[in-house]
């Protein structure tokens, strides 16, 4: 179940989003040892944003998972992700931040129930 939300100021048009969903689809499944086909990647572009006073390429990401974050693995992700972001959309490191969340099983709803 682990999702990715991320944001950006960044306009999607003729960006080709499928491949920054797959890889991000991937990274996530393979750093956090879940089955991708668990993985929800959510990806908003063009939207108002300032980082450091200036509306320069930026994104914000949350991450949220049953298990699996932890000081080394959240440092792993970011680095995956932030990759992807500079390489696709032109957002460098430094520009964007990621917020990580572990959540108790009860806490996620899945399929009419929760997890």
């Amino acid at each position: 179940m682990p999702t990715l939300n991320i944001q950006t100021n960044v306009p999607l048009d003729g960006v080709v989003t499928s491949d920054i969903l797959k890889d991000a689809s991937k990274a996530v499944a393979q750093i956090l040892s879940k089955p991708e086909s668990y993985v929800l990647i959510s990806l908003r572009g063009g939207i108002p944003m300032s980082f450091g006073g200036t509306e320069e390429p930026a994104a914000y990401g949350e991450l949220i998972s049953i298990g699996g974050v932890g000081p080394d693995t959240n440092k792993r992700l970011s680095a995956a992700i932030s990759d992807i972001l500079k390489t696709k959309l032109s957002v460098p490191s430094n520009r964007f931040y990621i917020k990580f969340f572990d959540v108790k099983r009860s806490d996620m709803g899945w399929n009419g129930s929760t997890f």
